[in-house]
């Protein structure tokens, strides 16, 4: 039986809970089949994207499950070949349409994309999408300090939510900081290493037999001590379940400790520095 999920209340009143669902890779029939699976095992808050082509998967998913629509929270993303503000207003409406939605519950810019310099037009049009109610909640993801002080200061809107990698190899412990000093909340992906040895960790493992959890969990637990909240993505009931139940634990200070000293400067696990790489 999973323990409830508590929430975390954004800087602009919307409630999330505490963990997500990620869903990238999950198209066609199996991804809905699969979503479907996360939403009945007790999954609220649903992470897609415009680039995942999944958005008509997800919307399906939705209509399938035996949740109110109004009790799940909703994310896509604006990918960066649209960041003009007319396209990305378009592409917040083609979203909506592929998932047969009325409003998303959170939208955010996918990538800063820093060399092509418009993030901060898709941001306003993010603003100006919130206000005419397409969207309830707006924020980005791989944003550093200097791309969140500039939509800020340009449009006087703070962000609600930053989603960085971030796992015990990358602990992101300034970007947390300069988020949390701003009210932003961090969002995780890739919160297990995207499966790498990190799931082998003989450190983590000592951790997880002490508790008589998983790897997955400790690390997921990790998290949510941080006050990150971590987006997992599994095919598996069984897994999904395990990922779902973090909350009937807590890891000392001591461990805490010992996850955090695994965070390396190198320790993205693709590379992928804001600062230069781009995705569209």
């Amino acid at each position: 039986m999973v323990k409830a999920i508590p929430e975390r209340t954004l800087n602009d009143g919307l409630t999330l809970p505490a963990i997500g669902f990620g869903t990238y890779l999950l198209n066609g029939a199996s991804g809905i089949n699969t979503i479907v699976s996360a939403i009945d095992n007790g999954y609220r808050l649903l992470d897609s994207a415009f680039n995942y082509e999944n958005e008509g998967a997800l919307g399906e998913a939705i209509r399938r499950s035996s949740v109110p629509r109004e009790e799940l929270r909703i994310t896509s993303k604006l990918p960066g070949r649209h960041h003009q503000y007319d396209e990305a207003l378009y592409t917040i409406q083609e979203s909506l349409f592929r998932a047969g939605l009325d409003y998303y519950d959170l939208y955010l810019i996918h990538w800063p994309n820093p060399s092509k310099d418009l993030y901060v037009e898709a941001w306003k049009a993010l603003v100006d999408a919130q206000k005419w109610g397409l969207i309830r909640s707006i924020g980005v993801c791989n944003f550093l300090p200097e791309h969140l002080e500039r939509i800020m200061d340009a449009t006087g809107v703070t962000p609600s939510v930053n989603q960085v990698e971030l796992h015990p190899y990358f602990s992101q412990e300034k970007q947390r900081a300069f988020d949390s000093e701003h009210g932003i909340l961090t969002e995780s992906w890739s919160p297990l290493g995207r499966a790498s040895k990190l799931l082998k960790d003989a450190s983590i493992q000592k951790i997880a037999d002490a508790h008589g959890k998983s790897i997955p969990q400790i690390i997921l637990r990790w998290h949510v001590q941080l006050g990150a909240l971590p987006l997992p993505k599994s095919s598996t009931p069984k897994r999904q379940l395990e990922n779902l139940s973090v909350f009937d634990f807590e890891l000392s200070s001591e461990e805490m400790q010992q996850i955090g000293q695994l965070s390396r400067p190198d320790g993205r696990t693709y590379d992928q520095d804001p600062a230069r790489y781009e995705e569209f």
